[in-house]
């Protein structure tokens, strides 16, 4: 996060003359949800790589407001370059960060994409600041295996189950965290599933986030025995794609012997 602080903190080192953020949410909960035993994959990832069709979604909204209003210069964003979208989520009324450190909406709860529009334009701003509505819960902090949730919603990344299965790259994980993962293969949801907001999750209507039918239907034997090859086909457009085939079987081997 530190890393281009000066873009993040300021959407014109982005968009030359930006005077407007627009942020946006997408409901990704699945209508589907894998059987308990299989290796477990984050909902964000049943689907295709949902940069692919939000980016295309944002594309489109630019072009109603070229439209509608004149014209306008803006970059969408999804989580590909230095913006705080979460603050600017937050700002706009949208929700709040819960002690989890993702956006929490009283509508949708948790399993929501966060796209940002910026443009050149100047608009009726929403001055909603979301009031903090976790009050004294600590549900996501309790039922984090790795103890990655810390107090005032600190989270140590390099301690979160996301990040040993997507963003390590080593060969092997840490053993001090064997018999923590719960199964997860690719990615995490504990922190989300346990949140009480999410009971007001309603499935997506996007297609592009339907499940792709092998995230629901492999077996652990069955993602043992595919083959490089197979994987790069069938996951072609998928977030699984991040990990990488020797990610995948890393994950699954270190469940294996948990």
């Amino acid at each position: 996060m530190e890393n281009y602080f000066d873009l993040r903190t300021n959407p014109q080192k982005l968009v030359p003359d930006a005077k407007s953020v627009i942020t946006l949410l997408m409901n990704y909960y699945p209508a589907q949800q894998q059987k308990k035993d299989f290796p477990k994959i984050s909902k964000y990832a049943y689907g295709i790589d949902y940069h692919f069709v939000i980016k295309d979604k944002l594309k489109e909204l630019l072009a109603d407001l070229n439209t509608h209003i004149g014209t306008i210069n803006g970059r969408g964003f999804v989580d590909s370059a230095p913006v705080l979208e979460k603050t600017w989520a937050v700002k706009s009324g949208l929700g709040w960060v819960g002690k989890n450190g993702l956006l929490i909406t009283k509508q949708s709860g948790s399993f929501n994409f966060i796209a940002t529009l910026i443009v050149d334009i100047e608009l009726a701003y929403d001055n909603v600041f979301a009031k903090d509505y976790c009050g004294s819960c600590t549900k996501c902090i309790d039922n984090c295996p790795t103890e990655a949730i810390l107090p005032n919603k600190v989270i140590n990344a390099s301690k979160c189950i996301s990040y040993y299965t997507i963003e390590l790259k080593d060969l092997l994980i840490d053993e001090s965290v064997k018999g923590s993962f719960k199964d997860w293969m690719f990615g995490c949801d504990i922190c989300q599933d346990v949140c009480p907001w999410n009971r007001f999750s309603k499935p997506t209507t996007e297609e592009g986030f339907a499940p792709i039918p092998a995230i629901l239907n492999l077996t652990t034997q069955e993602w043992e025995d595919m083959t490089e090859e197979s994987f790069k086909k069938i996951f072609k457009n998928s977030p699984l794609k991040r990990s990488k085939y020797s990610g995948i079987m890393r994950n699954i081997k270190f469940l294996k012997v948990q």
